[in-house]
């Protein structure tokens, strides 16, 4: 359909380059409008007022509207509740439509219902296009017509599909001509907005379009050898590029380009982070299909499980306190940084889940407050799987050693000491298990565990037992030997 005159929205899609939406209202609208808001729906039920990912997405929205600019176009920049602040801009501009790209999460879905139903009101369209994953919804079912539950066959049906088309860019730059022009009013402040700065200038994390692409830049030379370098937390080698993918400050077309080009000239670290891309386009495809994720176990059966209410525990492993290095030194650098290691989130989880007993709900919460590229589909597929409740998870019975695993991922303790500096003098022997160094070693490295830091707040090996027998019992499996 042609239109006269739109609005774009921008939400998760913080680029003015290869952009689904924005490029259809382009080219079928004489004069495009583009809007971003604040919105305080979300934003008023934040828990802290200094978040990482309101200051990334602050800085990402002047960068876009300098781009904007520079196209020849402005950006509208509201706070507010998108419910009310969509359809109040669109009567103001008196325009046909409102473009904007999918977001498929629960909350999103349920505004962007009442936004279409207030606007179709006023006689105004609003469509969407699919942006922020290569395939969505029903685009890759099985040969049933069923969503699928297991990455692999999932994984083989999306490599069967993708082509070029599915990839190719989004031109927006090509149809400049149908900005509309200068808007008047600046971007509110963090402050005006009830926020404040974080340390995310000091910790040096480049922000909006351009951040993106230096980071991608950067990962292009490493990415051959990412199957080799991934699984170390002290070494460069994952893209860094989740918080921007979050936010759409890349194209997920573009990525998924460069990966599945290099994979097919023989890249096997392209293979393996072009699956990674893939898990997040299945993890969506899962929370589409089955949107009780949100709140429970994909398999049902995992809700029988008697979670510990220990609030100690669950703080100690919050703050980083809990006894094992490798653990803490992961929940110290989210928290220092918004940021974990893949291989420490599953080690980090599996911790909270499998030798607290702590349900996994209470991880994924803490994680989507502090992480800055929380994404729901993701975020819960991730401590579904740790948990052993999702689909295609490990299995109940498998429960990380966190003292294997960091002697294996973190053999000489470099990140161990970056983020637990009190163990900085023990031997890459005895950093790994403090509590267990030698008394000459004590007196010479003078370090007394359990006063430099802590004790383990729960013994490995009993907490495994412990674990091990509640799932059995839960799940009806006492017979099970393992």
């Amino acid at each position: 359909m042609k239109f006269d005159s739109a609005l774009f929205w921008f939400r998760r899609d913080l680029r003015s380059f290869d952009n689904a939406a924005l490029h259809a209202a382009l080219t079928h609208s004489k004069r495009v409008h583009c809007v971003f808001v604040f919105d305080k729906e979300i934003l008023d039920l934040l828990p802290h007022k200094a978040d990482r990912r309101v200051e990334f997405i602050w800085d990402s929205v002047v960068e876009l509207r300098d781009a904007l600019r520079a196209l020849g176009g402005d950006l509208h920049v509201l706070h507010d509740h998108a419910r009310a602040g969509i359809p109040r801009l669109a009567v103001q501009l008196d325009v046909d439509a409102v473009l904007t790209n999918h977001d498929y999460e629960p909350q999103a879905t349920t505004r962007d219902r009442a936004v279409a139903d207030a606007l179709k009101a006023k006689g105004i369209a609003f469509e969407t296009r699919k942006d922020h994953v290569v395939f969505e919804k029903d685009e890759v079912l099985t040969q049933g017509g069923k969503f699928f539950s297991v990455f692999t066959p999932y994984k083989n049906a999306w490599l069967k599909r993708i082509d070029n088309d599915f990839l190719k860019p989004y031109a927006v730059e090509a149809h400049r001509d149908a900005f509309a022009g200068a808007v008047s009013g600046e971007v509110p402040t963090l402050e005006a907005m009830g926020f404040e700065r974080t340390n995310l200038r000091a910790l040096k994390f480049p922000t909006g379009a351009s951040g993106g692409a230096k980071l991608f830049d950067d990962f292009v030379g490493r990415m051959d050898r990412y199957d080799e370098t991934r699984n170390f937390p002290s070494i460069k080698g994952p893209s860094y590029l989740s918080t921007h993918l979050r936010f759409g400050t890349v194209s997920i077309r573009g990525l998924a380009r460069a990966a599945y080009t290099r994979w097919r000239e023989g890249s096997r670290g392209a293979e393996v982070w072009l699956s990674e891309l893939i898990w997040r386009d299945f993890y969506a495809h899962i929370l589409h299909h089955n949107p009780h994720v949100v709140a429970g176990s994909f398999k049902p059966e995992y809700d029988r499980i008697a979670w510990s209410k220990n609030e100690t525990h669950f703080k100690a492993w919050c703050d980083g306190q809990t006894g094992y290095p490798i653990v803490d030194a992961a929940m110290r650098q989210l928290n220092q940084t918004g940021y974990m290691h893949n291989r420490l989130r599953m080690v980090a989880a599996s911790f909270l889940i499998k030798d607290l007993l702590i349900d996994w709900r209470w991880g994924e919460t803490y994680f989507a407050q502090t992480l800055n590229d929380f994404d729901l589909s993701a975020n819960n597929g991730g401590w579904q799987w740790a948990a052993s409740s999702g689909c295609d998870a490990q299995p109940y019975f498998r429960i990380f050693n966190p003292i294997s695993q960091s002697e294996k991922f973190d053999a000489e303790g470099a990140f161990i000491r970056k983020y637990v500096p009190e163990l900085t003098a023990l031997s890459n022997k005895d950093i790994h298990a403090p509590w267990l160094t030698s008394p000459i070693e004590q007196r010479a490295r003078n370090f007394q565990p359990g006063r430099d830091y802590p004790l383990p707040i729960v013994d490995h090996a009993a907490a495994r037992l412990a674990t091990l027998a509640e799932y059995k019992r839960a799940l009806g499996r006492e017979s099970a030997v393992v």
